[in-house]
């Protein structure tokens, strides 16, 4: 038997037992995990500079060693965000309704595990962390099969959180890593409904449609995020400005990082030539419109590709546009349904874009960097939902439970 078939196995007989743990006992587990992930900070990093001097090797780009690398602010993150989720309420067990019908049955629906869930990503080491600790504490059992190129990395924080949950008394099998990287493991994965009761993908584009076409077990599509932000002529210019150089550069490589700037026409030129200059101090790609290319001379012609690539990168998209209307058209039109921002000062534009702008997470005059589970005090997420059934935005607790109907009868037959 190869190793992704013990191991899902193994995390099949866990959900039965994770199922019916107490709070106390798995909040104590992942309070263990948070003091381990601390304590065994140098290992962790040492794994971690063997990932990342790896993609240097291999010539990957900035922005993406970025994302897997981790330092003590990032480890101290990590265990952070278990420590938050430890103290948020248990969703397992919550009765959510409860009625009584004519003959007297009492029929409630009640939270429960989703049972195993299978969590497909690339090159961010600390999904590892993030989604044990919320699979824990929602009563899964986890499979982890994260990207070689991080591969060090997720197995030296998988070994600190399975020398926690053995201290716990937490079954074995609650957390588990595939160590084989190769993509035929994972096209095996994508297929084990016997074990695996959902696959959570969460990456690129590539990653998310390889797991949406091919796997036959339910999946959850985490969002690809080609986001906006649309400054409005009522809006604050300096406000404007602070926000799309936050929401593009604070962190280029994530999914809630803007790609596209829309300015409305009414104050494009007294707006564009200083935000976008000190956008290009910053080493941003400024890639524009006609309008904008009029305005900002070191701007490179956009092509229609522009407007819906997801870069991940230094590198942002420019238009100048008629209004809201066009705006409100255009983000409808290329974007991916995950993070829309307008900054405004009008209060029936905020209105208008919070309702006719199809996003998981529509902002006004804040940056579109906030989609994320800890910042949305979830403690963490698994991923970023930008589809319809079952969850939308960051995934925490609540959607990863599902629910059963419990019936109070007293000898009723039908």
């Amino acid at each position: 038997m190869n190793e992704l078939m013990v191991k899902a196995e193994s995390a099949k007989k866990a959900s039965y037992k994770l199922a019916n743990t107490s709070t106390i006992m798995k909040n104590q587990a992942l309070m263990k995990i948070a003091e381990l992930l601390i304590k065994k900070e140098k290992d962790i990093i040492a794994a971690n500079e063997i990932d990342v001097g790896n993609a240097k090797g291999k010539g990957v780009s900035g922005a993406l060693i970025d994302r897997l690398s981790l330092n003590p602010k990032r480890i101290a993150g990590m265990a952070e965000g278990l420590y938050q989720v430890a103290s948020l309420p248990d969703p397992v067990g919550e009765v959510i309704t409860m009625w009584k019908r004519p003959n007297e049955l009492q029929i409630g629906q009640q939270r429960v595990p989703i049972g195993v869930i299978g969590i497909i990503y690339e090159a961010r080491p600390n999904v590892t962390a993030d989604a044990a600790g919320l699979c824990l504490k929602s009563g899964n059992a986890v499979i982890l099969r994260g990207g070689s190129e991080a591969i060090n990395s997720n197995k030296a924080i998988v070994a600190v959180i399975g020398e926690a949950l053995k201290e716990s008394g937490l079954p074995e099998g609650t957390v588990q890593l595939i160590e084989d990287t190769r993509r035929e493991t994972v096209v095996e994965m994508m297929k084990l409904n016997k074990y695996i009761d959902v696959l959570i993908p969460r990456g690129g584009a590539g990653l998310i449609q390889t797991v949406v076409q091919n796997a036959t077990v339910p999946v959850i599509e985490t969002g690809t995020g080609n986001c906006h932000v649309y400054v409005d002529c009522d809006g604050d210019l300096e406000m404007g400005e602070r926000i799309i150089v936050n929401a593009k550069t604070s962190r280029p490589a994530v999914c809630n990082a803007a790609e596209t700037l829309l300015v409305d026409e009414k104050i494009a030129a007294e707006f564009l030539p200083k935000a976008l200059k000190t956008l290009k101090d910053m080493n941003v790609e400024i890639r524009g419109c006609e309008k904008t290319r009029a305005l900002f001379s070191d701007a490179k012609p956009a092509t229609e590709e522009d407007w819906s690539t997801e870069y991940l990168d230094y590198i942002l998209a420019v238009k100048v546009v008629g209004g809201i209307d066009e705006a409100i058209e255009h983000i409808n039109k290329y974007g991916t349904r995950h993070s829309e921002a307008i900054i405004t000062n009008d209060y029936n534009k905020a209105r208008r874009f919070h309702q006719e702008v199809d996003a998981a997470a529509v902002y006004v005059n804040a940056s579109t960097r906030f989609t994320d589970g800890f910042e949305f005090g979830f403690g963490a997420e698994i991923g970023i939902s930008n589809q319809k059934l079952h969850a939308r935005g960051p995934l925490g607790l609540k959607e990863l439970t599902t629910t059963k109907y419990i019936i109070f009868g007293n000898g009723q037959i039908r």
